[in-house]
């Protein structure tokens, strides 16, 4: 049996097309159909993406992405796998989708596949051969895990490492192309392509810094919001009562306007985000410098042995590296909106300060530097080095330390604000979308879709 399909890709795939002209236009008609044919792909689960029957009319009307699809923008789709064989088909068939929808030029798809033991590396050979006959411009990548080590291992150090090495050819094709994309996708678990295009119309619409779905998982017979690690409500709290049969008065976020817009399964603000398959803007994250990281003076209690440590009150916060992520994302926007104040009260927000943020890690490092140097600019010129060979004790008693005289009278002097409203402090846009729903195996569908939206809600596929 294994003879005989060697002998047959063989025959049909790695022979010389087109040995002449009389079988030219055959051959060309067999590429032809075999692209075709990739660009129908529709995998296990998502083949029945096309017939659901959906609650908010996505289906009903055929111009309902036009404006989205015709902008001809660059998208990057980025997938993370570890030992994930049972997502990958299925997610390389929403990319396929999606660049029939978006066109095979506009999509860039990055593949990071660290440490997996199961079939991923045969079907990542698959996505290879597919995204290159279908011309869609990709890297995928294989690496280690970090640490071989339980002792040291702390998954969300790991975690943020694997995410900026996937975001590489983003930096590396603006840096050495200048190439710029408008969304970056992160596809996790299993959504339908409508799904990712609806967050993506939603960012657009809000101008959103990120927008999240929410991802489902079956637990003892009901589904539970299974990101709740990482995801937090406007208020800074977990997701309460996340079960899928939860009243919509009782959903998810506890401040009121998210319930209230989450019981209109409406698009409501929270502080932090990631589930399931999620759409960023790079402008306001990943060109501003904001990489993925995580706290590292973590502790595995699971040693025999090992006391517990002692963490100072004000040490780096152990967290998922989303959570660290999603602060980033405030501080920086905060300080776009300090930058226009400052700018507005005429106090220029110089090249010194500027050329300085990019070589720092985080946006709370910059703040604390562009911090001491706010003050300096308050407090005057810094008196100047003593030249070698002066005696220093020269200007003793003198006005060596004095302020610098001005030929600027006082009153016209440019002032510099000592504080800064809380108005002035801009808010990051981090939006949920409950309509655009992340699943895993075992889910029901049709179950979770009558729990979520009721009876008149959209039939699923059933991917048991």
């Amino acid at each position: 049996m294994v003879r005989d399909g060697v002998q047959d890709y063989w025959d049909r795939f790695e022979k010389p097309f087109i040995n002449g002209k009389d079988t030219s236009h055959m051959d060309h008609q067999s590429v032809y159909s075999a692209i075709e044919q990739l660009l129908s792909l529709n995998g296990w689960v998502a083949a029945l993406c096309p017939t659901l029957t959906r609650p908010f009319g996505q289906n009903k009307r055929e111009d309902v992405f036009d404006e989205l699809i015709h902008s001809n923008h660059l998208y990057f789709v980025v997938v993370v796998i570890h030992s994930a064989d049972h997502f990958l088909v299925d997610q390389l068939a929403v990319i396929v989708q999606m660049a029939k929808r978006l066109g095979t030029a506009n999509l860039f798809v990055s593949m990071l596949d660290y440490n997996s033991s199961d079939s991923t590396e045969t079907l990542t050979d698959l996505c290879e051969a597919v995204l290159i006959m279908l011309g869609i411009p990709f890297r995928i990548r294989r690496v280690p895990g970090m640490t071989t080590d339980p002792g040291t291992a702390y998954y969300p150090l790991e975690e943020a490492h694997m995410r900026n090495l996937a975001l590489e050819p983003l930096h590396e094709l603006r840096e050495k192309r200048n190439i710029k994309f408008r969304r970056v996708i992160w596809i996790k678990g299993f959504t339908c392509p409508n799904d990712i295009l609806e967050t993506m119309k939603v960012s657009e619409a809000n101008d959103a810094a990120m927008v999240c779905g929410m991802d489902w998982a079956e637990y003892n017979g009901f589904y539970i919001f299974s990101d709740r690690w990482r995801t937090r409500d406007i208020q800074g709290d977990q997701f309460r009562q996340s079960t899928s049969s939860s009243k919509p008065e009782a959903g998810p976020p506890r401040d009121k306007v998210g319930a209230d817009r989450y019981a209109q399964h409406l698009p409501f603000q929270v502080f932090c985000c990631e589930s399931g398959t999620h759409v960023v803007d790079p402008a306001q994250s990943y060109y501003q410098d904001i990489h993925y990281r995580s706290g590292t003076d973590f502790h595995n209690l699971s040693m025999a042995g090992d006391a517990m440590p002692h963490h100072d009150a004000n040490s780096a916060c152990l967290d998922s590296s989303q959570a660290w992520f999603c602060r980033d994302l405030w501080v920086n926007a905060a300080r776009e909106g300090e930058r226009e104040f400052m700018a507005g009260m005429g106090y220029s927000w110089g090249e010194e300060e500027r050329s300085g943020e990019a070589k720092k890690d985080s946006p709370a490092t910059v703040e604390a530097s562009a911090g001491v140097k706010r003050k300096r600019a308050l407090d005057g010129a810094p008196p100047p080095k003593p030249v070698p060979g002066e005696d220093a004790d020269a200007n003793a008693g003198s006005d060596y330390d004095a302020m610098p005289d001005s030929d600027v009278p006082l009153a016209n002097e440019t002032s510099v604000p000592l504080s800064i409203p809380n108005s002035m402090f801009r808010p990051a846009r981090i939006v949920v979308n409950p309509r655009c729903v992340t699943t895993y195996a075992g889910v029901s569908h049709t179950q979770l879709a009558l729990d979520l939206f009721g009876p008149e809600s959209f039939v699923c596929q059933e991917q048991r």
